[in-house]
C-alpha cells in the first residue's frame, strides 16, 4: 500500500439507471449461472472509460487482498478463514475484481518449478487447498473466482517475498534485476494468457523516491532504468505481446520536477510531491505508449488520508473542494476530466476515525461514485496495520461500518452487484445478491434489437463563461449504463466533433455579449438518442472581461515588510452577469513563513461581517518562489450580486511566537495603498482557477 513516508501496508451506484433501464435482453435469468465462454470478459479502454468486447461500459470495483506479497508467499488469513467462504462473501458483498499483490521473486520461483506448500495455510480450516503449493493454492482460487463472477488483477508490489518489500522505491533489488521483472511478467502472462478470470497488471506498486533519494523512480522520455514511464511501456508491450487483451495498469511516482527545473535537482523544493505512486503529473509531458496496444492502457494512483500521514493539504479546514483542487486535479483526476485515460485508483482505505481520516475518505469516495473511477479498496486484510480492513480479526465478520462506506462505491443495478462475466453472476450460480453483464445489458446496446432510447439529461447549467466561451455541465441521464456519450446542440446545431464522455463540455469561438441556447441529448452505441435537455440560455460576457466570473483587489495596510504582522485587506468582486455564490469562492494570499512557528490569522474587520470569513493557513509541501504557505479565504456563505464586491476584509497574520517577518519578496505582496487588481492572490470558484495565478 502507499506509506506516505512509511507505513504498513447506501446509495445505489448506478442503481438509479433502474427506473429506465432498456429491457435486456437475457440469455441467462438473473442468479442462474452458465459456464462463461472462453475469452470473452477481456476488456479495453474508450476515453477515459473501460469497456467490453461490446462496446458496453464497465466498472471495476474491488478490493486488495495480500499475501503471496510477503514471506508467506499466499493469502493472509488462511490460517484460520476458509479461502472459499472469504472469496464468496467477497462476491456476494458486490466485489467485482479483487487485486492481488505478489513478488518478482514469487513469480520466478513458480516459473523455476520452486512453488513450496506455504506454512500459513490452515489445513483444517481450508481442506479444499491442504498440501497445494503456493501456485496451487493461486491457481484453486481463480478457480473459485470464476465460478462466482470475479476478475482478478496481479500487483508486483515488491521485488523480494519480504514483508517490508513495498518500502523498496523500484522493481529491482539484490539478485532480482530489471530483466528479471519483466521475465516474470511475461512467465505470468503467458501462463494464463487463455484464461479470462485473469484480466489486467499493475506493472508495480508505487514506485517512489525523493529528490535526494538513490535509487529512485523517475518519469521523464529517457530510456533509463530508473524510469517508470519506460519501465511501464516495456513490461506493458512484452506482455501485451503475449497477451494483447490485458489491461495494463502503470501507478505514478512521488514527486515530479516544477517547469524548468532536470531530474539532476537534489533540492526537495524544485518537485511537486504526492502520495507514493500518486503522481502522475508526467503523463501530460511524457504519456505511456503502448505503441497497438494503447486501448488497454489505464493509469493508477493511490490515495491516502491523515492517518497514514499528515499531508500539507490536511492542515486547516480542508474538504473535497480543496482535495481535487490542490492535490486530485492537478496529480491524476486531469486524466480523467480530460478523457485521457481510464483511472483505477488501486489503493485507498483506511480506519473509520469519526474524524479527519473519515472526512477524507467520504470524500474520495464521494468523487470516485461521481466519476465512475474505477478502484480496488486497501483491503481485506484485518492486518494492515495502518488502514485495517473490511474483515475482522476473525477473518469471517465483515466490518459493517467500513464496508457501508464503501458500498455505493460498488457496481449496483437494479439493487443488485453486477459482475465482470458475461454470464456467470456476481455471487454464482444461485445468488440472489448478485447480476452477469448480460444480465444487464443483453445482448450490448450494439444489438439490433435494442431500440430504447436513453433518457435526456438533466439540470443543464452553466458553471463558467468567458467573452468567448460558455463551459455547460449536466446530471448524467438515469439509465447511464447505456449511455456511450452526448451531444450538445447551440439552437439546432450540434457543436462537439466527438461524442462527449463526461458531463461537462466547453463552447469556444464565441461572440461577446450574445445571448445563445443550449440543449444536450444522450445517445448509446446502437445509435438510440434521447429526447433534448431542458433548454439553457447564457449571454457569453462582454469583450475584455476576465475570464473567470470574481477577481481579487488588494491594499497593504501595514508598510513595513519587516515587522510581526501581514496586514492585506481584499475585495472580490463579480465580474460576472450573475449572481456569485460566495460558499463557492477562495483566494489564496502567498507568503513565506520565515522561520519555524505556526501561524495564525485574523479577520479584524469585514464588510459582509468576520464571522462569514473563513481563514486557514496551509504549509506547500515543497516551497515556491516567494511562499511557502498562503492564506486561504473563503466563505460561509453568502451571494455577490453582479457588477458587486464584499466590500472591506481586513486581515492579519501573526505568528505563535510574535518575531518578525520579512515580507520584502512575499509572492502575493505588494506596496499599494488604494485598491488595485491583484492577479497574485488567486481565485477559485469551486476547484476551478478563476482569476489570478499561483506561483509557480
Amino acid at each position: 500500500m502507499t506509506v506516505g513516508l512509511l507505513g504498513a501496508a447506501g446509495t445505489d451506484v448506478w442503481a438509479a439507471d433502474a427506473a429506465a433501464a432498456k429491457p435486456a435482453v437475457r440469455s441467462v435469468e438473473p442468479g442462474a449461472a452458465a459456464d462463461a465462454a472462453p475469452g470473452d470478459d477481456w476488456l479495453r479502454t474508450q476515453g477515459n472509460k473501460i469497456v467490453d468486447a461490446q462496446g458496453d461500459e464497465v466498472w471495476l470495483t474491488g478490493a486488495n487482498w495480500f499475501g503471496f506479497n510477503a514471506g508467506e508467499r499466499v493469502f493472509h488469513g488462511l490460517w484460520s478463514g476458509n479461502i472459499t467462504e472469504i472469496t464468496k462473501s467477497m462476491a456476494d458483498r458486490g466485489i467485482n475484481i479483487v487485486r492481488v499483490p505478489v513478488s518478482t521473486q514469487l513469480l520466478l520461483e513458480w516459473k523455476n518449478g520452486q512453488a513450496a506448500v506455504p506454512s500459513g495455510v490452515n489445513a483444517y480450516a481450508n481442506p479444499e487447498i491442504a498440501g497445494k503449493t503456493s501456485l496451487e493454492v493461486f491457481d484453486t482460487w481463480l478457480a473459485l473466482c470464476k465460478r462466482y463472477g470475479i476478475k482478478v488483477m496481479l500487483d508486483v508490489h515488491s521485488a523480494e517475498a519480504d514483508n517490508s518489500g513495498h518500502v523498496y522505491p523500484v522493481w529491482w533489488k539484490g539478485s532480482i534485476t530489471s530483466e528479471d521483472f519483466y521475465t516474470a511478467w511475461e512467465w505470468v502472462t503467458a501462463r494464463y494468457k487463455n484464461d479470462d478470470t485473469l484480466v489486467a497488471m499493475d506493472v508495480k506498486n508505487e514506485p517512489h523516491g525523493t529528490a535526494s533519494t538513490s535509487p529512485r523512480a523517475k518519469w521523464d522520455g529517457s530510456t533509463d532504468q530508473d524510469n517508470f514511464k519506460y519501465v511501464c511501456e516495456t513490461a506493458g508491450k512484452r506482455m501485451l505481446a503475449i497477451n494483447p487483451n490485458l489491461l495494463v495498469l502503470c501507478e505514478g511516482i512521488e514527486i515530479y520536477p516544477k517547469a524548468g527545473v532536470s531530474w539532476t535537482s537534489t533540492t526537495p523544493t524544485d518537485y511537486h510531491s504526492t502520495w507514493w505512486g500518486g503522481n502522475l503529473r508526467g503523463v501530460r509531458d511524457h504519456p505511456v505508449d503502448l505503441g497497438a496496444h494503447n486501448d488497454q492502457l489505464v493509469y493508477s494512483p493511490h490515495d491516502y488520508g491523515p492517518l497514514v500521514h499528515l499531508q500539507p493539504w490536511f492542515t486547516g479546514d480542508w474538504n473535497r473542494t480543496t482535495l481535487e483542487r490542490d492535490v486530485w486535479d492537478p496529480n491524476w483526476l486531469y486524466l480523467h476530466k480530460e478523457n485521457k485515460a481510464p483511472l483505477l485508483i488501486g489503493e485507498w482505505g483506511g480506519f473509520l476515525d469519526g474524524g479527519p481520516n473519515q472526512k477524507w475518505m467520504t470524500a474520495l469516495r464521494d468523487l470516485i461514485v461521481e466519476h465512475r473511477i474505477h478502484q480496488t479498496f486497501w483491503c481485506l486484510n484485518p492486518n494492515s496495520g495502518d488502514t485495517g480492513g473490511l474483515l475482522l480479526g476473525d477473518w469471517k465478520t465483515w466490518d459493517e461500518e467500513k464496508y457501508a462506506l464503501l458500498k455505493p462505491a460498488l457496481w449496483q443495478h437494479d439493487g443488485k452487484f453486477v459482475s465482470l462475466d458475461h454470464e456467470v453472476p456476481l455471487g454464482g450460480s444461485g445468488t440472489t445478491t448478485g447480476v452477469s453483464l448480460r444480465d444487464v445489458y443483453g445482448d450490448g446496446p450494439g444489438d439490433p434489437t435494442d431500440t430504447t432510447a436513453p433518457t435526456a439529461p438533466t439540470g443543464l447549467t452553466s458553471p463558467a463563461k468567458t467573452s468567448s466561451s460558455v463551459t455547460l455541465s449536466w446530471t448524467a441521464s438515469t439509465d447511464n449504463v447505456g449511455v456511450s456519450g452526448y451531444d450538445v446542440y447551440r439552437g439546432g446545431t450540434k457543436v462537439n466533433a466527438a461524442p462527449v464522455t463526461g458531463t461537462t463540455y466547453t463552447d469556444t469561438g464565441l461572440a461577446a455579449s450574445t445571448a445563445y441556447s443550449y440543449t444536450v441529448r444522450a445517445h448509446d452505441a446502437a445509435g438510440n438518442v434521447s429526447t433534448p435537455s431542458a433548454a439553457l440560455s447564457v449571454t457569453t460576457e462582454s469583450a475584455g472581461t476576465p475570464s473567470g466570473a470574481v477577481k481579487v483587489r488588494y491594499k497593504n495596510n501595514d508598510s513595513s515588510a519587516t515587522d510581526n504582522a501581514i496586514r492585506p485587506s481584499l475585495q472580490v468582486a463579480n465580474t460576472g452577469a450573475s449572481a456569485v455564490d460566495l460558499s463557492k469562492v477562495s483566494l489564496r494570499y502567498y507568503f513565506t513563513r520565515d522561520g519555524s512557528a505556526s501561524v495564525n490569522a485574523y479577520c479584524d474587520y469585514a464588510a459582509v461581517g468576520c464571522a462569514q470569513v473563513k481563514l486557514r493557513v496551509v504549509p506547500l509541501s515543497a516551497p515556491v518562489a516567494g511562499a511557502d504557505a498562503y492564506l486561504e479565504v473563503s466563505f460561509a456563505a453568502g451571494s455577490l450580486a453582479a457588477g458587486r464586491d464584499t466590500g472591506d476584509i481586513q486581515l492579519r497574520m501573526a505568528k505563535s511566537d510574535w518575531s518578525n517577518f520579512n515580507e520584502a519578496n512575499d509572492y502575493s505582496r505588494s506596496t499599494v495603498t488604494a485598491y488595485a487588481d491583484a492577479p497574485a492572490i488567486p481565485a477559485y470558484t469551486g476547484t476551478t482557477l478563476a482569476w489570478g495565478a499561483p506561483p509557480a
